[in-house]
């Protein structure tokens, strides 16, 4: 493999804080690569280093002679008044370039070629900073959060598009579905050091899961011989022979390993205090549009209680215009939204929140309120929750202005958190949010005990923590589809797979078949014998995905012997089998009652 980017011994520091130190990697020719680490620890400023726009301290990166390279950034700047054709590269009147920009352009739903930058909004910018890298056909391809301002249609062509390729590709993502798919190598940086491995998302958590557990052991057997040779130490006569000298500094060594920490929650945040009432919100009749474009018309909707909804759909179809109509934000055409008197939102927003930057982070939660009630007579601090959500001590008496871009967002959860609401409305929550913080979040979203809607691109989040989704596919049509994203992406291709095996001669051209609405008089209905098996195989799924639950944190416990870790990794794949089977019974059934 021909080596592309060769980078080593690199280190990087801003005053006081390393972000890292003696890193080395190397990327070879076609390897695709993805970056992991925790907001604020240097993953844009290493990709800025490598695209050559900020310096470093020490160490050497070499790129193959003559490497052409190319940098999306996260917040990309253009000329305002330049087209977003002339944006994308010097086209100098080449027809075969100008149809490939207008073909790359139109996946990104960037229509207008001829429309100045100026005029368009900055995820648009970041869709033409991605068509420009994509359009000069570097061999390097370096990516800042690609996903970013990318719906769903077009982050499943961009992973395809990237797949299929043979570029070579460094990027850093929180879409972890993407970095699955697309990328072969993980490199993670943590605690100022990067380490490799050799294979697409799924086996990096594997692998670093052994790398923790080796550690921890590690240490733990410091610890033990640590107290013994403490013990030696403190017996130890001043007047040492070189045998004592030697052992002496091996006991520093050893105290060094000892005393490491692995910076790891123990804990999940559950909270028993929340309360909401049985009536939530119910969405009677609502129609909204704006010109020629239609969102909502004649909408109805009754949220359950504890239901963990999520919201699917194309940029631009209303997504985040219906939860602003939920909120009173945006007024509704027609129509009542008539909410409980129980529910208390909670909203984080795409726009995010304006900090006083000289404010420390921990004063800007205090505003908010100086604890939660967990229930039980159990308290959560502000301190407790910014620890929770991996803000260290010292991070959380720092000024705001000193935070990353991810760590701000991080902060604006925590404010939204600690108001204690009962009903969450994420608008977009992993935009910018490292992974490691999008499974702290989804393992509180999991255990939150009252209403959740959110509005995502990121298909691994929204398979953990909703249970049905709205799909909004634009125009008002809107598709309840009682699952999470895979699920409805299994029932869409099945869908697909039947109308277009369907006999043509079974269409009749006078009586065509009408299109899917609202109402169901026409439709047939569960039988009772149907209802039976569906009420059943509700009973059936939640046991199943108990069981499941049961034996994951069986098998990570480190507890079992052999034999039992033997039998339970055999009984796990037969278990995710039937839940599939009944999974899609379950689905089949709902849909004719729909």
């Amino acid at each position: 493999m021909t080596p592309y980017l060769d980078v080593q011994h690199l280190t990087k520091t801003f005053g006081a804080l390393t972000l890292f130190r003696d890193i080395s990697f190397s990327i070879g020719e076609g390897q695709k690569v993805g970056l992991i680490a925790k907001n604020g620890t240097g993953k844009s400023t290493l990709l800025s280093i490598l695209a050559g726009k900020e310096g470093y301290d020490a160490g050497d990166i070499v790129f193959r002679r003559d490497l052409k390279v190319g940098f999306l950034e996260q917040s990309p700047a253009f000329d305002p008044e330049e087209s977003v054709l002339d944006a994308c590269f010097n086209h100098q009147g080449e027809e075969e370039k100008v149809l490939k920009a207008k073909q790359v352009l139109t996946k990104l739903k960037i229509r207008n070629l001829q429309q100045k930058m100026g005029q368009l909004s900055g995820g648009q910018q970041k869709r033409v900073a991605l068509a420009n890298v994509l359009l000069t056909e570097p061999d390097l391809i370096i990516l800042d959060e690609p996903t970013n301002h990318l719906d769903l249609e077009m982050i499943e062509w961009l992973e395809g598009y990237l797949g299929r390729s043979n570029r070579t590709l460094l990027m850093v993502t929180h879409d972890r579905f993407f970095l699955d798919r697309v990328c072969s190598v993980i490199l993670e940086l943590d605690d100022h050091t990067i380490y490799t491995y050799r294979g697409n998302y799924a086996y990096y958590l594997e692998k670093r899961q052994e790398r923790i557990d080796n550690r921890r052991a590690e240490i733990a057997r410091a610890n033990n011989l640590y107290r013994t040779e403490l013990e030696w130490m403190r017996r130890m006569p001043q007047a040492r022979g070189h045998k004592a000298r030697y052992r002496e500094e091996a006991f520093y060594e050893l105290e060094k390993v000892a005393k490491q920490r692995l910076e790891e929650r123990q804990l999940r945040l559950k909270s028993s205090s929340v309360y909401i009432g049985s009536k939530i919100f119910e969405c009677q009749y609502i129609s909204k549009s704006y010109d020629d474009t239609i969102i909502l018309k004649d909408f109805y909707y009754n949220f359950s209680r504890f239901e963990k909804m999520g919201i699917v759909g194309n940029n631009g179809t209303g997504k985040s215009t219906f939860i602003k109509m939920l909120l009173g934000l945006v007024p509704v055409d027609d129509g009542h939204i008539v909410i409980g008197d129980t529910v208390r939102f909670g909203y984080f927003s795409q726009e995010g929140l304006q900090f006083d930057d000289q404010q420390k982070v921990i004063d800007v939660v205090r505003d908010i309120a100086e604890y939660v009630d967990l229930g039980g007579g159990r308290k959560l601090s502000a301190s407790q929750l910014l620890q929770y959500f991996l803000f260290s001590n010292d991070q959380q008496y720092n000024y705001v202005y000193k935070l990353s871009g991810g760590e701000r967002r991080k902060l604006y959860l925590c404010t939204v958190l600690m108001q204690n609401p009962n009903f969450l409305v994420l608008d977009e929550p992993t935009n910018d949010l490292d992974i490691v913080t999008l499974q702290i979040l989804e393992e509180y979203l999991q255990d939150f005990p009252g209403c959740v809607i959110v509005v995502s691109h990121d298909r691994y989040f929204m398979d953990k923590v909703v249970d049905h989704l709205l799909v909004f596919r634009g125009q008002g049509e809107i598709k309840d589809f009682p699952g999470n994203y895979t699920q409805y992406r299994e029932w869409e291709k099945l869908t697909s797979t039947t109308s277009n095996t369907s006999p043509t001669s079974q269409t009749s051209q006078t009586s065509p078949t009408p299109k899917a609405s609202y109402r169901h008089d026409d439709r047939r209905r569960l039988s009772y014998k149907e209802k039976r098996e569906m009420e059943q195989l509700e009973r059936e799924i939640a046991a199943l995905e108990e069981e499941q639950h049961q034996l994951e944190q069986s098998l990570c416990s480190g507890t079992l012997s052999v034999d039992e870790l033997t039998e339970k990794s055999k009984r796990l794949p037969q278990l995710k089998e039937e839940l599939d089977e009944k999974s899609m019974r379950w689905l089949e059934l709902s849909e004719i009652a729909s």
